[in-house]
């Protein structure tokens, strides 16, 4: 027997197990692009030319399909690494608030808004009058980072949390957290691509203040997809996280209400929103405000396999039918506590007569001490005295008839 199968038995196992709590889109997505890699691996393709997101091609040969081909490749072993390692806690959360489908429609919307933004900083620098810099038109950029520096701040403004912590080694305000982590990657690896990641950043804080809620749908698009039967497979998967929540405009509202209409944003409130850096959030106001940044909760199929995290509703549903069975319990449990007492009621009635004629022996039943600490509670000696030789001489059951009484 090897000696460290035991050490291989746990490993396994906990990997597993890990791999287990992960959402079933943020798998899919780790494994379509670790797949991706290997492949590119293997054949030896690593030029990348015809699938990275280019400006200049996107905007001289219309080729828009560059836009959701770049962010599946990477081009190196590290860089895969990295971004997936990144993606699972990012991803895992923001799957289990919106559901699986509704991820996967961020995603896309995401990498479009990056695309844009990415185009049109790359104009402006090429054809300023001032001085022209054509380097951004021709760029070449692959990877997932992006979507990444995007759900870093839409999972940052969710959370509410004033610090963040910066690769464990110091805390900073979580306002500045993706600015300072450009910054610093920019820094640690100058090949990586500025404008990609500033473009996330900027698509990250464009959908935290509600700028895209007229491109979202609402609940009802999510749920037609998830009961069509082209996803059906999908859907009985044990990770998949099923859309769910009552808000109407099917958005995650972070900075702005829920009721703030489309037209009400473009009439002054992005102006307000813009002028902060980030949502600033209290304690007081995180409280109040929970229910409203947090529309819905997933609900996960196969809850024996996984764990469900309920609706508001749901929720709601399980607190009233737990009132109602403690309400049925407490009836359960009075009715019982009231023929015990019926019982000992009649048992101080019939002892009533011989305790009155018999007031000189009640030492032997209780002691003086006894029958001081129930008068000092305020309850009149004759009752306390018959209530003692009911009880035996037990103080908690005295007490219970005294009550009762009373």
């Amino acid at each position: 027997m090897r000696p460290n199968i035991v050490s291989e038995a746990g490993l396994r196992t906990r990997f597993g197990q890990w791999w287990d709590n992960i959402p079933f889109l943020t798998s899919a997505v780790v494994i379509i692009c670790s797949i991706i890699y290997l492949v590119c691996l293997l054949v030896g393709y690593d030029s990348f030319v015809e699938i990275c997101f280019s400006p200049s091609a996107i905007i001289s040969q219309f080729q828009v399909y560059r836009i959701y081909t770049a962010i599946i490749f990477h081009g190196s072993l590290l860089h895969v690494l990295f971004n997936m390692m990144a993606l699972v806690p990012l991803g895992s959360e923001l799957e289990r608030i919106m559901g699986s489908v509704r991820l996967f429609y961020m995603i896309v919307l995401l990498a479009t808004s990056n695309a844009i933004f990415h185009v049109l900083i790359a104009s402006l620098v090429a054809y300023n009058p001032f001085h022209s810099y054509h380097y951004l038109m021709n760029e070449c950029a692959i990877g997932f980072s992006g979507i990444l520096f995007s759900m870093i701040v839409i999972e940052t403004s969710l959370s509410g949390a004033q610090t963040r912590s910066v690769f464990g080694l110091f805390n900073v305000p979580a306002k500045w957290y993706a600015w300072i982590l450009l910054v610093v990657f920019q820094l640690l690896m100058t090949n990586v691509s500025l404008l990609g990641h500033l473009c996330g950043i900027l698509s990250g804080f464009a959908y935290t203040y509600g700028l895209f809620n007229f491109l979202i749908p609402g609940t009802s698009f999510y749920s037609a997809i998830e009961s069509s039967s082209l996803l059906s497979s999908c859907v009985r998967r044990p990770k998949f996280i099923l859309c769910t929540g009552g808000n109407p405009q099917a958005y995650i509202p972070t900075h702005s209400s829920s009721n703030t209409s489309p037209s009400g944003l473009i009439s002054g409130n992005i102006w307000r929103n813009l002028s902060s850096w980030m949502p600033q959030r209290g304690m007081s106001t995180q409280a109040t405000q929970e229910s409203s940044r947090f529309p819905g909760r997933g609900r996960t199929l196969s809850s024996s396999q996984s764990q469900t995290t309920p609706s508001d509703s749901t929720l709601e549903a399980r607190l009233l039918d737990n009132s109602n069975l403690d309400h049925s319990l407490d009836v359960a449990a009075n009715t019982t506590q009231q023929q015990v007492l019926d019982e000992r009621r009649s048992s101080v009635d019939s002892a009533a007569a011989v305790a009155r004629g018999n007031a000189h022996h009640q030492d032997s039943l209780a002691s003086e001490e006894d029958i001081q600490k129930l008068v000092s509670m305020g309850f009149e000696r004759t009752q306390v005295e018959v209530a003692l030789a009911a009880a035996d001489g037990d103080l908690n059951i005295a007490v219970e008839i005294l009550s009762q009484q009373g």
